[in-house]
């Protein structure tokens, strides 16, 4: 196996780095974050760091990168206390991926693709229609990451939209039917597809 020592690691080229390092810790959640100023204007970005932080209360977090320069996600959550998260299918892969594209404030990533925006539940909150999974989360707190400045923000959920194939009796999401994708690295996108599903793990006798 090839192997990078920290010195090594210290003395690759930008991107090498930049693409080794966000894509050794394997595959993570492909997401669409919307979010509108507080004069309306619509955004919208593609994450690849939301994560679940418990389900009673039901809390998730996503990482913002250092503010040292405009985060409109982050302005416009903290102007408003709302956000969306959806998940990307495979269909909507590469209009998604634009959306990592910087436009001033005043342009919606809504307009410079194909993902049509979809309003429900308030007027704060931007969702990506015909997206498979929709959350409407609410800003709850923020931590500053010292070691590098990025940002964990704790969103709570306030209301969730499934389409109704992947929902299965005991409430487990079948992510693989509704064709959402993960992210590998920065900017591959892999399909994954369900392999087994386990019951709940007891010591064996």
């Amino acid at each position: 196996m090839r192997q990078f020592l920290e010195k090594d690691l210290e003395g690759l080229d930008k991107i090498y780095r930049l693409n080794l390092i966000n894509s050794c810790t394997g595959y993570k959640s492909a997401n669409l974050i919307g979010t509108r100023s507080a004069k309306g204007q619509n955004n919208l970005a593609v994450f690849n760091s939301v994560m679940h932080l418990g389900s009673q209360p039901a809390l998730i977090g996503f990482i913002l990168r250092p503010l040292t320069v405009p985060r409109h996600t982050y302005s416009n959550l903290k102007a408003t206390g709302y956000f969306s998260i959806n998940h990307i299918s495979q269909n909507q892969i590469e209009e998604a991926h634009h959306t990592s594209a910087k436009y001033p404030e005043e342009v919606s990533e809504f307009d410079q693709t194909e993902l049509d925006v979809e309003n429900k539940l308030s007027q704060e909150i931007p969702f990506v229609k015909d997206a498979p999974v929709q959350l409407a989360c609410q800003y709850i707190n923020e931590y500053l990451i010292e070691e590098n400045d990025t940002i964990l923000i704790v969103g709570k959920i306030l209301a969730l939209y499934v389409q109704e194939n992947m929902l299965g009796e005991d409430g487990w999401i079948r992510l693989d039917q509704g064709n959402v994708v993960s992210i590998n690295g920065l900017d591959g996108y892999a399909l994954p597809k369900l392999l087994d599903r386990f019951p709940y793990a007891r010591p064996k006798k």
